[in-house]
């Protein structure tokens, strides 16, 4: 049904647009209490054996939804109905920002992919601490928060601002995540050099601790495209600094193995490409980071997570927790529902006791 709908109004409709069509569904469907609880106890059953521990947390299950999707955290609750144990709202910048001239979102159908060129829009911290603040204190949702440098601000001054996001926002996350990755940012992709990072993660560090009474989980999230000696560099500063852990992967700016006409691939033009082609890499840069850090830090995995198999053969690799994005786009509202039926049936079949235990189980072998 969904796939039908995808092909009569979403394919034929700006990406962009359809996004918020789509989002404003899952809004509205949310405001109303009784049916909210009804469509949350179809799309979000809550299987005990998915429990799982992570980053000091208690969690329904492993799988979120990939930041991106929710930039203002204007429909958190709408999006744990719809299945996710946990919301990346953002990314999230020092200032309000419009982002980059559209059309700058763009599907590549064949592939199960979208280019993005978005550029950070948002409304700014003040503005999503503000929202944050004011969420009812029934809401049980897991809300980790994405933050980013604000375009106009020189990367001598990017730690300031990042900071100015922390003081804001660290209160009310559950987990915060540094974003150094996304390629619409000019410039921002240098923060992951270690040189750069490690400064830049120090203060963050520092502003959190400072602006709550907790300490907040911090992650980096870094990108695919880095060398793996960079990838390890990035491995031992998170070690060293005591960071809780890493998501792999953002976006790739390559697009080497398409399906897609290339004169299509062409007219989408720059950005950061995200969904199956970035299934391998991104599985690549995980097992990589498992082994350089021996299980001590958690490992988030994110690209190309399409089915159940993908999220199951992610958390053997070493991923605690896993997430999605793109495979929303493309496969619909029972998406979240049906990878966590198949990650429960494998589980079952694995003969690992917990999801922690299946954990890297792979990497051990």
């Amino acid at each position: 049904m969904y796939r039908l709908l995808f092909d009569l109004l979403f394919r034929r409709m700006d990406p962009e647009r359809a996004h918020h069509l789509a989002f404003g569904w899952i809004r509205a469907v949310s405001a109303v209490p009784g049916l909210r609880t009804l469509v949350r106890r179809v799309l979000a059953p809550q299987d005990p054996a998915l429990r799982i521990r992570a980053l000091g947390l208690d969690m329904p299950g492993p799988f979120g939804l990939a930041a991106g999707f929710d930039k203002n955290a204007v429909g958190i609750d709408g999006l744990a109905m719809a299945g996710f144990d946990h919301v990346e709202i953002g990314t999230v910048t020092g200032q309000a920002q419009p982002g980059n001239p559209a059309p700058r979102l763009f599907r590549l159908v064949e592939d199960r992919a979208l280019v993005n060129r978005m550029g950070f829009n948002n409304e700014g911290s003040a503005a999503v601490a503000a929202r944050l603040a004011a969420r009812p204190r029934s809401s049980t949702a897991l809300v980790g928060v994405n933050i980013g440098k604000t375009k106009v601000v020189p990367e001598s001054e990017a730690a300031a601002d990042y900071v100015t996001s922390t003081e804001r926002l660290a209160r009310h996350a559950d987990y915060l995540v540094v974003n150094v990755s996304s390629p619409n940012t000019p410039g921002l992709r240098n923060l992951q050099a270690v040189d750069q990072l490690r400064p830049l993660l120090t203060a963050v560090r520092e502003a959190a601790d400072r602006s709550t009474e907790r300490r907040v989980p911090l992650l980096v999230k870094i990108a695919p495209d880095l060398a793996d000696a960079d990838v390890d560099a990035v491995a031992d500063l998170a070690l060293e600094l005591g960071l809780d852990g890493i998501i792999a992967t953002n976006t790739t700016i390559g697009r080497t193995g398409l399906r897609t006409d290339p004169a299509v691939v062409e007219a989408a033009g720059a950005g950061g490409l995200s969904g199956a082609p970035l299934k391998q890499r991104s599985l690549e840069v995980l097992r990589r980071l498992h082994t350089r850090t021996g299980g001590r830090l958690t490992l988030v995995a994110v690209g190309g997570i399409e089915t159940a198999d993908d999220a199951w053969e992610r958390i053997l690799a070493g991923a605690t927790l896993v997430q999605g994005y793109s495979g929303f786009i493309y496969q619909g509202p029972f998406w979240a529902r049906r990878i966590h039926r198949g990650l429960a049936a494998r589980l079952r079949a694995s003969g690992h006791a917990t999801l922690a235990d299946a954990v890297g189980a792979d990497a051990s072998r």
